[in-house]
């Protein structure tokens, strides 16, 4: 990740944080936005630079019939076989990093967003970034806005959030928070405005 940017900050949080709305609030006030999931869905997309190797290593049953991954078998598989997760992980991974790079050399901005909802969890990250900027809300919340958003069902919620690093983990590698418990877009959209001035966006 070298490159000329003022500031690199972190973006993290759990699922149904509203880590992604913020990074894409500070985009639209003038910085640069690297969005490590959307990569991630690119290179399992039909056409993707991982799905010859998720097919070899999985299976063809794991590949739709237009070619991308069946993100919910995959999404029911890794978490029946945890060691699948590490997997998947190790050829996804590398293809993701690669991309970040070369968004972060063509970064203009004073300040480049990194939305990495894994950050926390994957220890490569921290020193890469100057502060990490964590999303925060209560459990209840997260359970809440996923249901309404995709459709799960409790378990998966609750299998997904297991999956990340715990709250208090996150907190404690945070250098700054956003406490963004109100579903108001217009409370997130004020705290993005504090965090673009403090910023000098």
């Amino acid at each position: 990740m070298q490159s000329n940017p003022r500031l690199r900050l972190g973006l993290t949080g759990g699922i149904g944080s509203g880590k992604s709305t913020l990074a894409r609030l500070l985009q639209g006030m003038g910085a640069d936005l690297i969005d490590a999931d959307a990569i991630s869905r690119a290179c399992t997309e039909s056409g993707g630079s991982a799905i010859h190797a998720i097919a070899e290593t999985f299976g063809d049953a794991f590949i739709t019939t237009d070619g991308a991954l069946d993100r919910q078998r995959m999404r029911e598989h890794v978490f029946a076989q945890p060691e699948a997760r590490k997997v998947l992980e190790r050829i996804v991974h590398p293809l993701v990093g690669g991309e970040i790079r070369r968004k972060t050399s063509l970064a203009t901005a004073s300040v480049v967003v990194f939305d990495i909802p894994l950050l926390v969890e994957s220890p490569h990250w921290r020193p890469q970034l100057d502060r990490v900027l964590v999303v925060d809300c209560l459990p209840a919340t997260q359970v809440r806005r996923v249901t309404l958003r995709s459709g799960w069902d409790l378990l998966t919620i609750e299998a997904v959030m297991r999956s990340q690093a715990a709250r208090e983990t996150r907190l404690a590698a945070a250098d700054f928070v956003v406490f963004n418990d109100s579903d108001s877009i217009d409370n997130l959209q004020h705290l993005a405005q504090a965090l673009a001035n403090r910023f000098g966006l």
